[in-house]
């Protein structure tokens, strides 16, 4: 004797899809509540693509993989849907398994399904999102920015949303500050976080630029990168410093300073401190010019 059919799962809840449909799912009918909240079998046609997908970039190659595991396999994990009216969904998560179900051929998948507003979505999405730690460094950072200004959330609910401590949601936030093409070198994965962050305090555009290049070209350690941009530093603060010394010198030092370069006709540096100490320096180009200068001052 046949076993008896079983019934196939979800069935209630196609028919109340149905329902749904006629009434509007988005005007919160008696059928719309009984199916948001459940997974179902939805037709992939009656589903919207998510307008707040924080993810811009997606590998092709790992779409195909994961479409010929679905074939395999079938979808394991449902994806997330908002209920919109009629029939009609809109996805909130799972886009690489929505992508890969159409390229294998599939008609519907399962999907959980809930209602929400556009705030909602937004969150919903840059949050999931950011939680499978999927995206590049700079899709985070604008997903983090996103969450801050188009979900009025401040940083430290942000980092209670998503699960970060809150010197990590800076640390991405600060790879904003980074010039276009760096931006983009550190997704096309030319440099690492690391090297990222150690740029991010070279202030000169044109010497983040440059140490960039270097990254690349000489293939540079994260180490490596920290130590160039704190001799950078160093150097920006003496010449910093020694323009700060000669606008404090008082106007009697200043003629004194002009005299001498002058008289030794070389670029005199001379530096004073309030307490009235100080040193004179004078450069040299080559040992004639040193005996020329000494012969000056011998006379």
């Amino acid at each position: 004797m046949a076993a008896p059919k079983r019934k196939a799962l979800g069935k209630g809840l196609s028919a109340l899809l149905k329902e749904s449909a006629e009434e509007g799912v988005g005007q919160h009918s008696e059928s719309a509540n009984k199916i948001v909240r459940s997974i179902a079998e939805i037709e992939l046609d009656n589903i919207e693509e998510n307008p707040f997908q924080p993810r811009t970039n997606f590998d092709k190659e790992a779409i195909e993989e994961l479409s010929a595991s679905i074939k395999e396999l079938g979808v394991i994990q449902p994806i997330t849907v908002r209920a919109l009216n009629g029939s009609r969904f809109q996805l909130i998560s799972g886009e690489r398994r929505f992508r890969a179900s159409k390229l294998a051929g599939l008609k519907t998948i399962p999907a959980y399904i809930r209602l929400a507003n556009d705030q909602e979505m937004l969150e919903m999405a840059l949050v999931e999102n950011i939680q499978r730690e999927e995206l590049d460094p700079i899709e985070v950072a604008l997903s983090y920015q996103r969450l801050i200004e188009e979900c009025a959330l401040t940083q430290e609910e942000m980092s209670e949303r998503v699960g970060k401590k809150r010197s990590t949601v800076t640390n991405y936030l600060r790879l904003l500050k980074l010039q276009p093409i760096l931006q983009a070198g550190l997704r096309d994965k030319m440099m690492s976080m690391g090297h990222a962050r150690a740029l991010i305090n070279v202030k000169a555009e044109e010497a983040q630029l440059n140490l960039y290049q270097d990254i690349i070209k000489k293939g540079m350690s994260v180490r490596q990168v920290e130590d160039a941009v704190r001799r950078l530093k160093s150097q920006n603060s003496v010449k910093s410093g020694s323009k700060t010394n000669k606008k404090e010198l008082p106007p009697r030092y200043l003629k004194m300073r002009k005299n001498l370069s002058q008289l030794l006709e070389t670029e005199v540096d001379l530096n004073r401190s309030q307490r009235g100490a100080g040193k004179i320096t004078i450069p040299f180009k080559s040992d004639e010019d040193l005996e020329r200068i000494y012969t000056l001052l011998e006379h």
